[in-house]
This record gives C-alpha cells, sequence and structure tokens, in this order.
C-alpha cells in the first residue's frame, strides 16, 4: 500500500487544541503515514530575530533558549497527563535545546552568522516540532517515531538558504527509510547536502520538503492541512463571497501561489508532477472529516460547483512586489546591460521575478523586502548607460489565474475595462507569460477596490 504524506503547517501548530486536533487526524487516517511538521507558530520568525540581537548580547541567548523552554515544557504539559512520560519527554527537548545553545554561543563570539549556521540554526524551529509531536503522539498510544532529515537522506543541492532536492540522490534512500508500516515524524524546512550540511528550503520551504518526500516515495498523496477552507476564487477576507474551488491543476495552483495566495508554497507541485502525484487541502478544524476541500493534479474533476461555466478559477493578489527603474539612452537596446545587473543580484540572493524593457528604460520587477538592497547594489555598481536608478514600491500585483486563460478573448480587455470604470490607474497589464495567468499592476491603496471589480465582473 502507497502511504500518505501529511504536512502540518506552523499556524496548526499554536494550541493545545490544535495539538489535539493532529491528534485526532492521524488517529482518523487509521494507516501508515508520513507526517511533515513546520516549526511550532512564531519560532522561525523568533529564530531569526534573535540571531541579530545576540551578535552583540550575550544575555540574550540565555533568554531565548529559557523562553522556548517554558513553551517547550507548557506544551508537553497540556499534551502528555503522566508525569513520569512528560518528564522523560522534557529532558529530551532539553537536550535539543542545548544543542542550540552551542551554535548561538559560537555566533556571539564570532560576532556573525555564516550562511551554514544561520541554515542549522533555524533549522531547529522544525527539528523542536518533530521531537515534541513524535513524543505527544507516543503517549497517545500512536506509534510514531522521529525521521530527520539527516537519517532518512533528503539530500540537496547544496545551496543555503534556498536549495533544491536532489531526487536522483534521495529517492532510493528516503523510500527505504520510510518504508515499515508505522507514523513518521518527519521535520520540515530542510534537507542536507551532499558534504553533511544543513541547506534550508526557503522560506515557507516545508510544503516543498514534503512534496519532495511523497516524490521520494511514490505517495498516493500529498495532504496539506491548513486554517482555510482550500482555495478559493479570492481572499475570503477581501471578498466574503468569494466561492470554494473544488479542484486546480497544478499550473493553476503554482501560479496563484507565485501571485500571492498563501495555500502552498510556489514551488509544492514541481516534485509531483511527473507522477501525478494528487495534493489533498484539509482544514484542521473540520478534523472529524477525511474529505478534501481543494483537489491539485494534472486532470482536475469537473467541477460541480457554480465554477464550472468559466475558465477562469480565481483573482489573487501580492503586496510584496516593487519595480525597479533604470534610465538610460538606449538601456533596452545595448548588449550586456541586463547580464551585468543579473549578476549582481544573484551575487546577493536577489531574486529578479520578471523584466520589461522599452528604448529608454529597464523595469525590474522584485520582491518589495529585496528593494532597498538592490538600489543599494546599483548605485554602488551603476551598470554602464544607465544614469538613473529608480525604485517604486507600494503597489500591488493582481492576477487572474486559471488554465488556458490566454487563449480566453477578451479577458484581459474586461479586466482592464473594469479596473477603468472605477477611475484605477493600472501601471502595468501582462498576458502571455504564463498560458495560465494574466496580471496587472495598481497602486496598494487601489488593491481593494480593483480586487473587488475583477471579482464581481467574473464571478457574479
Amino acid at each position: 500500500m502507497k502511504k500518505i504524506v501529511v504536512k502540518f503547517g506552523g499556524s496548526n501548530l499554536r494550541t493545545k487544541e490544535d495539538i489535539q486536533k493532529i491528534i485526532k487526524i492521524i488517529k482518523a487516517y487509521n494507516r501508515p503515514l508520513v507526517v511533515i511538521v513546520s516549526a511550532f507558530y512564531g519560532i522561525t520568525n523568533y529564530l531569526t530575530e534573535g540571531l541579530t540581537t545576540i551578535q552583540n548580547d550575550e544575555k540574550h541567548i540565555a533568554s531565548m533558549i529559557t523562553f522556548m523552554k517554558n513553551l517547550k515544557r507548557e506544551t508537553l504539559e497540556e499534551n502528555i497527563s503522566d508525569e513520569t512520560a512528560r518528564t522523560q519527554a522534557y529532558i529530551k527537548v532539553k537536550q535539543r535545546l542545548e544543542e542550540l545553545h552551542k551554535y548561538l554561543i559560537g555566533i556571539h563570539y564570532i560576532g556573525e552568522v555564516p550562511d551554514f549556521v544561520e541554515d542549522r540554526i533555524l533549522s531547529y524551529g522544525e527539528k523542536l516540532s518533530s521531537l515534541m509531536l513524535s513524543l505527544i503522539l507516543q503517549h497517545h498510544g500512536i506509534d510514531a517515531v522521529e525521521a530527520m532529515p539527516e537519517d532518512i537522506g533528503l539530500v540537496t543541492d547544496g545551496a543555503f538558504s534556498s536549495a533544491s532536492v536532489n531526487f536522483e540522490l534521495s529517492a532510493a534512500p528516503v523510500r527505504d527509510a520510510l518504508g515499515e508500516d508505522r507514523i513518521y515524524i518527519v521535520p520540515g524546512f530542510y534537507g542536507l547536502s551532499t558534504d553533511g550540511r544543513i541547506n534550508l528550503l526557503g522560506r515557507g520551504g516545508s510544503d516543498y520538503s514534503a512534496a519532495a518526500i511523497a516524490s521520494c516515495i511514490g505517495a498516493e498523496s500529498l495532504d496539506v492541512w491548513k486554517d482555510v477552507n482550500g482555495y478559493m476564487s479570492a481572499d475570503p477576507g477581501l471578498i466574503p463571497e468569494a466561492r470554494r474551488i473544488e479542484s486546480l491543476s497544478y499550473n493553476e495552483a503554482a501560479e496563484l501561489s507565485y501571485f500571492g495566495a498563501k495555500i502552498l508554497h510556489p514551488r509544492t507541485v514541481e516534485p509531483l508532477l511527473e507522477q501525478n502525484i494528487p495534493v489533498r487541502i484539509f482544514n484542521i478544524n473540520n478534523a472529524g472529516s477525511i474529505e478534501p476541500l481543494t483537489v491539485i493534479g494534472n486532470a482536475p474533476q469537473n467541477e460541480t460547483s457554480e465554477l464550472k461555466s468559466v475558465t477562469l478559477k480565481s483573482v489573487t493578489y501580492s503586496d510584496s512586489f516593487a519595480i525597479l527603474k533604470l534610465e538610460g539612452a538606449g538601456v533596452g537596446i545595448k548588449a550586456g546591460i541586463l547580464a551585468e545587473v543579473t549578476g549582481l543580484f544573484t551575487s546577493k540572493r536577489i531574486n529578479i521575478k520578471s523584466v520589461v524593457t522599452s528604448q529608454t528604460a529597464i523595469n525590474i520587477y522584485l520582491d518589495s523586502p529585496d528593494l532597498s538592497a538592490a538600489v543599494n547594489l546599483l548605485e554602488k555598481n551603476k551598470p554602464h548607460a544607465v544614469t538613473g536608478v529608480v525604485p517604486r514600491d507600494n503597489l500591488s500585483i493582481i492576477a487572474l489565474v486559471g488554465d488556458k486563460l490566454v487563449h480566453s478573448h477578451g479577458l484581459a480587455y474586461r479586466m482592464v475595462g473594469a479596473v477603468a470604470e472605477q477611475g484605477i490607474d493600472l501601471k502595468i497589464v501582462s498576458v502571455g507569460a504564463s498560458d495560465s495567468a494574466v496580471y496587472c499592476v495598481v497602486d496598494r491603496a487601489d488593491r481593494e477596490a480593483a480586487v473587488k471589480v475583477i471579482h464581481d465582473t467574473f464571478f457574479d
């Protein structure tokens, strides 16, 4: 029997009630599973912020460890009723925190955070989650065992911070290591290079690591438990009347994630395509039911909802978007300028999302958090022929997503017309970069109105 890979994210690892829901869900499956867990809610951010503080403040190290010890002890007290079992569990948790403590002290004394050390330290959020959950499940009569990436052979390409899994090296070891009929609890977010160094799989990368493991073992499905009702036709916080989407193709899910939908990491579908392993989305608040709310795969089932008559599946948006405009006579046609910029950005791990050129300007689309660093880099290393570097922030990108969307005649025209009627200025409109997405850029102040009018136009 093929195993199911089950993923629980940090938003489902906050409270005693969350842990009890996870126990109930795992029991409801009533079969061997591979469970991938993220760090408990907020822990990765806490560790990231602490890395900066401890370089100059040694006392903060003790504060961090004490805080996490208290947090984990409280979780164990809430979920393990037997005092002896709880004490033994806490000893194991303290041992793992002592490992972290040693690395934090090392950072303070060297006064910097090397890439390989940062990746190792940030992996402890997930390492603590997997240990805690395996101990709690054992107390509740579930045959669960922790399985670390370093023990199962999840090998990466060796890149720090945002690595990719090497499937050629990983598939057989992972499949063999997770072959028994029991519950395996695996920390997400990281793998190991061929020389044994921990590599993070990118922020939010636990989804990707779950998909990678699903691919390695040829899983029946990847089941992702969230605290929302699957994918919707728009953000229900913005559009209360948004409709649930019962099925998506891999391309649709990838584009929705890329353009701001926060259900899955954008790279989640990559490892699953070849084997057509479906992704099933569940709501943890419906813990009594193992019925998916959205299913993602190569061949989506026919829609039975109101969405069956339309090509468009969803309107999504992202505020993490900025434009860097390079000005200069002929910059758009002079050879080497874009290559020089790309090289500079690559050296600082600044990702270019898209590029649009003209005779006198190159517009580079970036994630907002990278804008300041990109401006500083180009001001110090201004390419030839570039006379000005103009940043534009406070923008939002709004995307319409659906398979073969670019072949839907008049769709972009309707989108532009609907937004224009509201007096909203469109900065950019793009059609054709993907068969599954059409997008526009507006000022952030206009984002809510633009999303509403676009959703009303296509879904009412």
